[in-house]
């Protein structure tokens, strides 16, 4: 049998998800902006949709922008946050620009790219640290590096790589006090954990049908009445003229399908996942020298990620592949790099055991044959490899 534990970079899709995309391929397939019969059912849909994905979160429907996913979400708000001064008429005077952006170290690089662009065009950027192995970020960090000229903060609601959980509200309620931007990047969270963009303190917050059974290529932006939101794509009106380009209709119509299913499921599937996740956890960390990445219970419910020592993670990937398990060492959009992790080195692993890491992520599919799977073929895999190598030799030795 095949385990698929690799559901932090992508889910499969649900079957209604599937059923609800069906008919907007070639039954509904006007274009939204049409004034015809045809474009008007299609524009229909997308109000529907619109309405059904902010319901979940707890938005307003005129609060939702539809995007291909969470990477343009994430460019969408921190570019708006950034630039959208400067479009104002009369443009502020140089010295009232606010430049300066907030994140923390281990973002997805989804957030860390456009920053570091950001930081070209003279933007300052500060990358607050996380707490040692946990990885969560401390608001009085967070406090301490607010200032008069922060334009934006940034932090993400769950970790991609080791699944920690950070305390948005208290993090959103220090921005709202100094009237600076906050945005959180919630794919990991959006359909795994209760998301309210209210109770949050969010003004923006980017999501990702994909990770939670929806397709691919479709997303999210929420934007909270008000805050700054120019348009990253031109060329029409679409979304209220802040993002160009004719609307995934079938994409879209998968995604509140798959949303609505998550958000009525949620507290059952947490419930079993986190007994998957806690029993992973317990059996591999009687493992020697393994070392449990993020925090054990602020953290999401289908997210296992350890390190072992004494190995390397490409290997063990490899092995468990042949095993029939599906694993990462963390995010997939790094996965051809030879450097460790960002977001372990945050964390404080040194960077020989930051190598030897795996990421087991769950589903609402995840059965009980495919955990006794893992539970069997990772310490074993594990043991073999450091039976056949000379770094944990000398460790074991001292």
């Amino acid at each position: 049998m095949r385990a698929y534990l690799d559901n932090a970079a992508t889910t499969r899709l649900s079957d209604a998800a599937r059923e609800a995309m069906l008919p907007y391929f070639d039954g509904i397939y006007g274009n939204p902006s049409s004034l015809h019969d045809e474009g008007q059912r299609a524009g229909a849909a997308l109000q529907n949709a619109r309405e059904r994905i902010a319901a979940a979160i707890h938005a307003d429907p005129g609060e939702i922008y539809f995007t291909s996913g969470g990477t343009e979400s994430n460019n969408m708000a921190i570019c708006s946050a950034a630039n959208c001064s400067a479009a104002r008429r009369p443009a502020p005077a140089p010295e009232r620009r606010k430049r300066h952006i907030i994140s923390s170290a281990i973002e997805h690089h989804a957030v860390l790219h456009p920053l570091e662009a950001l930081q070209k065009e003279g933007f300052e950027i500060t990358l607050l640290p996380v707490e040692p192995e946990t990885g969560l970020v401390k608001p009085a960090d967070l406090e301490a590096a607010l200032r008069e000229d922060t334009a934006l903060v940034t932090i993400m609601t769950a970790n991609n790589e080791v699944g920690t959980i950070q305390p948005i509200a208290a993090l959103g309620e220090l921005c709202r006090a100094r009237g600076v931007v906050f945005h959180s990047d919630a794919v990991q969270a959006v359909g795994h954990i209760p998301v309210d963009v209210r109770a949050m303190n969010v003004d923006m917050l980017s999501l990702s049908a994909h990770k939670f059974h929806g397709p691919k290529g479709v997303g999210a932006l929420y934007c909270r009445r008000g805050a700054p939101l120019c348009p990253l794509l031109l060329g029409g009106a679409q979304e209220r003229s802040r993002r160009a380009g004719t609307e995934n209709i079938p994409g879209i119509m998968g995604m509140a399908a798959a949303l609505e299913e998550s958000a009525a499921e949620l507290a059952e599937v947490s419930l079993r996942l986190t007994g998957f996740r806690d029993e992973m956890i317990d059996q591999f960390l009687r493992l020697p020298r393994t070392h449990l990445n993020g925090d054990r219970l602020q953290r999401l419910p289908g997210n296992a990620s350890l390190c072992f020592e004494g190995l390397e993670g490409e290997a063990l990937l490899l092995l468990l592949d042949a095993k029939g398990i599906a694993a990462s060492s963390g995010s997939a959009c790094t996965s051809g790099s030879l450097e460790p992790s960002h977001v372990l080195l945050a964390l404080g692993r040194p960077h020989e055991v930051a190598h030897g890491s795996l990421r087991l992520s769950l589903s609402r599919y995840t059965t009980r044959e495919e955990i006794d799977l893992a539970l069997e073929a990772v310490p074993q895999t594990v043991e073999y490899l450091r039976s056949i190598s000379p770094v944990w030799d000398r460790l074991r030795r001292g």
